[in-house]
């Protein structure tokens, strides 16, 4: 079985020469790919590529994916103002003419306010893109995380959902071989029922009874339900064997099952039937909860 969950977490990390980042991706069932994001000021150019990634794993659920960065120390860089230095040392030299102060000394220049620069070096193009190209790396190992563990639950809920299935099959298979089904039961109830609106006193058209009997009968018979049941088993478990995302197949297969359990209980004329048909009911309410969680 190769069915696969909407829910599951997945991270990854990667660093370069001055930068850590972190992925991480998460996922809750969602009708469709509604794909969340949250990226660090400046990485917006990333979002269409891992929307693109996103799409290219999964079909279904709801997931946020978060970028965190963690930046190291960036090497600095010394830049000399020449233009305040020349302004700095015609001033000196000027009150050196004015006031017969000892010449300017390198140092004592260099130490003023605005002649010397530092600067943190930034990153060019290529480092820039090289960077965002190992980002994406790391983001679809996350990405590839989820998955997994998405398909890990995936295969718990298959053996959930199989489980059930071969349940409802058995409780159909207990209707079918009910006793009270036999046209032998079935007459010997209406005519239990007759003989007691006889006993009454009441005068009754014989071909109107019998008549009215026949609707009955017809009523009560569950063949009809019972076919379908079986169909809509096979169904299953072909779907529950197949790849692909089968979430919403399984969804609508979960309402027809519904369905004729519902109608299957309405028309039991049997006590056993009638709770075996309850018992299926709790099975696929069970099945329509599980499977609102697969892809």
């Amino acid at each position: 079985m190769t069915l696969q969950s909407m829910t599951g977490f997945g991270r990854a990390s990667g660093a370069d020469a001055s930068t850590a980042w972190h992925w991480e991706a998460k996922s809750v069932n969602n009708r469709g790919l509604d794909v969340r994001l949250r990226l660090p000021p400046g990485y917006d150019t990333l979002e269409p590529r891992v929307r693109e990634l996103a799409s290219k794993r999964f079909s279904r659920g709801s997931l946020n994916v978060v970028l965190t960065l963690e930046r190291s120390a960036a090497p600095a860089k010394v830049i000399l103002n020449e233009d305040v230095l020349r302004q700095v040392m015609a001033a000196a030299q000027r009150l050196h003419h004015l006031a017969d102060v000892a010449p300017a000394r390198a140092d004592g220049l260099l130490g003023l306010k605005g002649v010397l620069e530092v600067v943190e070096s930034e990153d060019d193009e290529a480092a820039i893109a090289a960077r965002h190209a190992a980002m994406l790396g790391s983001l679809d190992e996350a990405l590839a995380a989820l998955a997994a563990a998405r398909k890990a639950e995936g295969a718990r809920l298959a053996a959930v959902l199989s489980a059930s299935v071969d349940e409802v099959a058995r409780l159909a298979a207990e209707v079918a071989g009910s006793p009270a089904r036999t046209p032998e039961a079935i007459g010997a109830r209406l005519k239990e029922q007759v003989s007691r609106l006889m006993e009454t006193g009441h005068s009754f058209d014989s071909a109107r009874l019998h008549q009215e009997a026949v609707m009955i009968a017809t009523r009560a018979d569950v063949e009809e339900e019972l076919k379908r049941l079986a169909a809509h088993v096979e169904s299953a478990r072909e779907l529950l064997a197949s790849d692909g995302a089968v979430g919403r197949k399984l969804d609508f297969l979960a309402q027809e099952f519904n369905r004729e359990a519902n109608t299957l209980t309405s028309k039991a004329n049997d006590t056993d039937i009638a709770r075996a048909g309850l018992a299926m009911k709790v099975v696929i309410d069970q099945m329509r909860e599980q499977v609102q969680n697969i892809e």
